[in-house]
């Protein structure tokens, strides 16, 4: 019995690595010094502690959505907006309106680990980390970068959310899995690197996470606080590397998860709102400068466990920059404000906090106001050939041969193969491909011994698993009809070839 799989993992070296350098220093420092202080000494308290704040913005939400968002813009000047799902026109309507009538320029970011199409209907994806992870040139995973840069540029937007940087230690991990680039804290630092550079190489803010590493965890953090259960050995040399790489080669901020790390925190305190983990290890211990970002502070792994208190203020702080999807924008803000004003926040520390910001807006050219980005041929702008090529190229480069007993492969032209689809996809482009290289029989049946019947007269029978792409989140693994099917057709006296696909 022969068996042989593909997946999409990943393994490449990559030399290209820029000196260390403050994440978020332009090009002509002095004169970003002086616009940032110069402003900030013009800011009163309401708009300092508003340029700590960045909701979540809806552009397919209802009026009255639409309109708190407006409200927060000019009464309590948020620093910026993430965008949700939604569509490149309505989006860039939406930015242009809330940029119009914002004092301070908002910085305007989005959740794009595998391009804008991650959040957005009619535009094209690129390939899930894993997939990259599988690559073994690292300049696809370079380009790619620079792709999703431009796709965000091109939407008037400043900042992604991107790279990840969890290790996918723990298979039963329901929220990381495809977004990693692999189980590897080696490989993942590279393709990390890779992606982040050419973002950066474009001009776009770029953010690890979801640090101190949400890659061994079993459950989800927007239900629950997940736990990490890595000792403190573990997390340094497997949690830690691929920031490590990064903040060496300008990482410009950290996004900090919701975990409970009883290896560093004895109290269950979630890590966004842990002053050890944020103040101690992530800026003194790793030494990190740049912008730190809570992850959305409405996921139940943080709400859960604050209780009475306000998670915003908890989480400014232990440490961090900016409040991330409040659950109460306006509570926290007047949380943090009331706090200013007992002595709990200090102005040296709000100042340390809102100048950071300021001096990551003049990096990205927000110390003018920003032009209305326009809308004639955004659609086709975001679909280009050349972006189409590139993924081709990428799920090109990521198919990998684990074994190959017998030279199974290539196909024999003069064979006659079976070919079963197994998952919850259509097998169907796959099943035509194979017709070009050999003679292939699609086997159809509702029991496994239909299956078997038909096997009789072949070389060798081909087995394509393939799961939806809908979603990440959702998992691959073979199921329980599936795992039986797999056991009976491996006694088969003929060869067997397993093929499984991962976006």
């Amino acid at each position: 019995m022969r068996f042989l799989s593909f997946v999409l993992c990943f393994y490449l070296s990559f030399g290209l690595l820029a000196q260390p350098q403050l994440p978020l220093t332009a090009t002509d420092a002095e004169a970003q010094t002086s616009w940032v202080d110069s402003l900030y000494n013009t800011l009163d308290l309401d708009q300092k502690i508003g340029q700590l704040f960045i909701p979540m913005v809806r552009p397919l939400g209802d009026k009255q959505h639409l309109e708190s968002i407006a409200t927060l813009v000019r009464d309590k000047h948020i620093g910026g907006v993430v965008f949700s799902t939604g569509n490149p026109v309505l989006q860039t309507q939406l930015l242009n309106r809330l940029q119009e009538q914002a004092k301070i320029p908002l910085l305007a970011t989005l959740d794009g680990e595998w391009g804008v199409g991650m959040r957005m209907d009619s535009v094209m994806d690129f390939p899930w980390n894993l997939t990259l992870g599988a690559i073994q040139d690292n300049d696809l995973v370079y380009q790619i970068g620079k792709s999703i840069a431009q796709q965000h540029q091109r939407l008037g937007l400043h900042m992604n959310f991107s790279p990840v940087l969890d290790v996918n230690s723990n298979p039963k991990n329901p929220i990381i899995g495809n977004r990693s680039f692999g189980e590897d804290p080696v490989n993942v630092a590279k393709k990390g690197l890779a992606m982040m550079l050419g973002m950066k190489d474009v001009g776009l803010l770029t953010s690890g996470k979801h640090f101190p590493g949400h890659g061994d965890t079993a459950v989800d953090s927007h239900k629950t606080l997940p736990t990490v259960s890595a000792n403190l050995q573990q997390m340094d040399s497997v949690e830690w590397l691929p920031y490590k790489k990064l903040i060496h080669n300008g990482l410009h901020s950290v996004m900090v998860g919701h975990l409970n790390v009883p290896a560093l925190v004895k109290d269950k305190r979630p890590s966004s709102i842990s002053p050890l983990i944020v103040d101690e290890i992530l800026k003194k211990k790793l030494q990190f400068k740049g912008l730190i970002f809570t992850d959305a502070m409405d996921m139940k792994g943080v709400v859960d466990f604050v209780g009475k208190s306000n998670a915003d203020l908890e989480a400014f702080l232990a440490g961090n920059d900016i409040i991330l999807v409040s659950a109460n924008t306006k509570a926290g803000i007047n949380a943090l404000k009331n706090a200013y004003r007992k002595g709990k926040i200090s102005e040296d520390r709000l100042a340390h906090s809102v100048k950071k910001i300021l001096a990551a807006k003049y990096f990205v050219g927000l110390n003018k106001k920003p032009a209305p980005v326009p809308l004639k041929n955004i659609s086709q702008e975001l679909n280009s050939p050349k972006d189409s090529l590139l993924y081709a190229k990428a799920i090109g480069a990521a198919i990998t041969v684990l074994e190959n007993k017998s030279s199974l492969l290539p196909l024999n032209p003069k064979a006659t193969y079976g070919y079963l689809s197994l998952g919850d996809a259509s097998g169907g482009p796959f099943f035509e491909q194979l017709q070009r290289y050999a003679t292939i029989r699609q086997l159809k049946g509702e029991s496994i011994n239909e299956i078997k019947s038909q096997t009789l007269e072949l070389d060798a029978l081909i087995i394509g698993f393939h799961r939806s792409d809908a979603t990440p989140w959702k998992s691959e693994k073979f199921n329980a009809k599936e795992r039986r099917w797999l056991q009976q057709l491996q006694k088969l006296d003929i060869p067997l070839v397993l093929n499984v696909f991962v976006k």
